[in-house]
C-alpha cells in the first residue's frame, strides 16, 4: 500500500475544510489537525495560507472534473464549446467556496492554478473550434472573451442570481466569438474569408513545417492582420464587433 505523502494530506485537509465551512474554517490549526501534521511542515511545503489555498483549489477543480464522466468530442466542436461552459459554471454553483477563490480575489498579474488550468481547457476548445472554420475572431481573444464571461456568470449565481442568465449568455457570447449559428446569422452575414484566416492561423504550427521561422512568423502576420481587418460594409473594426 502506496502511503499518502504529507503534501497530499495536507491539500485533501484544506480542500475538505474549504468545501465544508468555506475559506475561514481553513485555519493553520484546523489542517494540521486533520492533516496529522505540525505547522511547520504546512509552511514549509506551501510557503504560505495562500499557497495552501491554492492547492486546495486546485485540488477541488481536478476532483471535479475527474468525476465527470468523459463524453467522446462533438460533431460541432461549438456544441463542445458550450459545453465547457456549462461544466464550468456547475462547478462554480456547486463550489463555491473553491470558484471563489478562483476568481473571487484578483490579483493584478497573477492568476490562480487552477484559473489557469480553466483557461487553457475553453482555449482547446476554442482552438476546435477555429479549426473547423466556425470561428470569427482570434483564438486567444475568443477564449478569453468566453472564460470571463462564464466567471463573471458564475459569481453572479453564486450570489443568487437567475439560473436562466447562463444559458442565455453562453449563446450570446457564442453569437459573437462563432459563425454559421442560428444567433450569429442574426447579427451579421457569415464572414468566410475572416473564418478561414482563423482557422490557418490556429492550424499553422502544424501545417507549416516546410516554412523557415521567418516565412512562418510573416505568413502568421498577415493572418493576423486579416484577421483585423475591416469589412468593405460596414466601417465597424472586427475585433470590437466581435
Amino acid at each position: 500500500m502506496i502511503e499518502t505523502s504529507a503534501r497530499e494530506r495536507i491539500v485533501r485537509a484544506a480542500a475538505a475544510l474549504l468545501a465544508d465551512g468555506g475559506r475561514e474554517a481553513v485555519t493553520t490549526r484546523a489542517v494540521s489537525r486533520a492533516a496529522g501534521v505540525q505547522a511547520p511542515t504546512i509552511y514549509r511545503q506551501f510557503g504560505d495560507m495562500r499557497g495552501l489555498l491554492d492547492a486546495a483549489a486546485s485540488y477541488g477543480f481536478a476532483a471535479f472534473l475527474h468525476a465527470q464522466a468523459a463524453p467522446e468530442p462533438a460533431a460541432d466542436p461549438v456544441d463542445d464549446l458550450r459545453r465547457g461552459w456549462d461544466l464550468h459554471v456547475r462547478f462554480g454553483v456547486t463550489n463555491p467556496a473553491f470558484h471563489t477563490l478562483m476568481y473571487g480575489e484578483p490579483r493584478p498579474g497573477q492568476r490562480p492554478t487552477a484559473a489557469r488550468v480553466a483557461a487553457d481547457i475553453f482555449r482547446q476548445l476554442v482552438v476546435r473550434v477555429a479549426e473547423a472554420g466556425r470561428l470569427r475572431v482570434n483564438v486567444d481573444p475568443a477564449a478569453e472573451m468566453m472564460h470571463a464571461a462564464s466567471c463573471g456568470v458564475t459569481l453572479t449565481l453564486i450570489q443568487g442570481g437567475d439560473p436562466a442568465l447562463s444559458t442565455a449568455t453562453r449563446e450570446a457570447m457564442v453569437a459573437a466569438v462563432c459563425a454559421d449559428s442560428p444567433a450569429a446569422r442574426a447579427v451579421r452575414p457569415p464572414d468566410r474569408p475572416l473564418r478561414y484566416a482563423v482557422a490557418l492561423r490556429a492550424a499553422l504550427p502544424e501545417v507549416a513545417d516546410d516554412l523557415t521561422d521567418a516565412e512562418r512568423a510573416l505568413l502568421g502576420e498577415w493572418l493576423d492582420r486579416i484577421a483585423r481587418h475591416d469589412r468593405s460594409s460596414t466601417t465597424e473594426p472586427l475585433a470590437s464587433r466581435a
